[in-house]
């Protein structure tokens, strides 16, 4: 684990009181990207790209300090974002911040627009002691630990995906209703919008047309499918027939960051070589969900997302404590079958057809979003107006993920033998 106090990662961009002086624009507003964990930038960059094609924007990334921003270097660079250290970014005013995590925002010195960086709002928070018993407890991200801080709430708008959010945020942290504003959900439009391309999905994952693609998906932490039962993907590799199967494993990048790449391909690297495909931390998820047959999940949200491209689902781990009731993630393993580790793999694999409930996982997706396919325009008009603009031109429309990729360049880098 890394936690950034002065390095930006990125690229530096000169912000400095005379910075007019070499700029080749003069930018009218200055948005402050706020990131804090890689499944965070991934989110809010899905927002910041509706405000393409504005010459009058100057949009800076920064990283903040969290125990999980490790892997935030990495992607900051791949996306070629400019960025500012830490400290700096904190220093300088801006027009609007946005943020997609908690954790020390009350240092930013312009308006706050928070998102979520996840589906559902599923777990429960771990607040101080005995706070559980005095108010019961609350879903994180809902709750008044997260969005309230000395007396003032942390973001001037908090983006919601579902009404259903609203209710639970109006019992949780009702003063922080007025703020609360619905727009759905970005990574279920995509996943909608890539359907057309599973195809090319399937091949860059080394899925052939006669193979079913297995996708397991791990959450992090020791209650993880990878922390409780990484024998699956080992019996996966060896009991399905590469002939009429190939298997893949999508990891939760706080996993990779607490790790690092090197640990995690180590561990995995004999199954790789065994025919497992290891999903980059970096590559869209979307590309993973919408290429599989079937999903073998746990507890963490990105097992929503697999519902909505329509797998047929499996748990391989499920561990309800923690978890709010009332979350969708929950909903989703009331009725999803677990795989039995006394019997056969292929087999359990083979009856999820005969176990899919059209309605039940229908009524499970339809919690993502209350606004499905719309959260470009609606975030566009949003962001428009905290920065007190016109829009420019037309909202760009939700992109088909790009293709996914594996780490194995990785594999072969720290190989000893070459």
């Amino acid at each position: 684990m890394h936690v950034v106090t002065e390095a930006g990662g990125g690229n530096t961009v000169p912000l400095r009181l005379d910075s007019e002086r070499w700029a080749t624009r003069h930018a009218k507003r200055r948005l402050l990207v706020v990131v804090h964990t890689v499944p965070g930038g991934q989110r809010l960059l899905d927002a910041v790209q509706l405000l393409q094609n504005d010459l009058r924007l100057q949009v800076v990334f920064t990283i903040a300090p969290d125990v999980f921003n490790g892997g935030a270097h990495e992607f900051l660079h791949r996306i070629g974002a400019t960025a500012l250290p830490w400290q700096q970014a904190v220093r300088t005013r801006f027009d609007l911040a946005l943020a997609a995590s908690y954790g020390h925002l009350d240092e930013v010195h312009a308006p706050i627009v928070l998102m979520s960086h996840g589906a559902g709002f599923n777990k429960y928070a771990a607040g101080r002691p005995g706070a559980a018993a005095a108010g019961g407890r609350t879903a994180y991200g809902l709750d008044r630990e997260r969005l309230v801080s000395d007396g003032r709430l942390v973001a001037d708008t908090l983006v919601l995906a579902h009404e259903e959010e609203r209710v639970r945020l109006a019992r949780q942290c009702p003063e922080a209703l007025p703020t609360a504003a619905v727009v759905g959900d970005p990574l279920l439009d995509r996943v909608l919008v890539s359907g057309p391309a599973r195809a090319l999905y399937r091949s860059a994952l080394g899925a052939g047309p006669d193979q079913r693609l297995v996708l397991f998906l791990s959450t992090w932490g020791p209650d993880s499918l990878l922390g409780r039962a990484p024998e699956l993907l080992e019996r996966a590799v060896a009991e399905l027939p590469s002939d009429r199967y190939r298997v893949a494993a999508l990891l939760h990048p706080n996993a990779w960051t607490a790790h690092g790449e090197w640990m995690i391909s180590t561990w995995l690297a004999g199954l790789c070589r065994a025919g497992l495909a290891l999903v980059s931390q970096y590559a869209d998820p979307a590309g993973p969900v919408v290429a599989a047959d079937v999903v073998v999940a746990d507890q963490g949200s990105m097992a929503l997302y697999g519902a909505a491209a329509g797998a047929r689902m499996t748990m391989g781990s499920f561990v309800p404590e923690g978890l709010d009731p009332a979350a969708p993630v929950s909903d989703l393993g009331s009725f999803v079958p677990r795989l039995a580790p006394d019997r056969p793999l292929r087999r359990q694999l083979e009856r999820d057809d005969a176990y899919y409930r059209t309605e039940l996982y229908g009524r499970v997706v339809a919690r993502l979003s209350s606004q499905p396919g719309r959260f470009a325009p609606l975030m566009r008009r949003l962001l428009y107006r905290r920065l007190r603009l016109r829009p420019v031109g037309e909202c760009p429309p939700t992109a088909a993920a790009p293709a996914p990729f594996t780490v194995e360049r990785g594999l072969r880098r720290w190989s000893v033998t070459g």
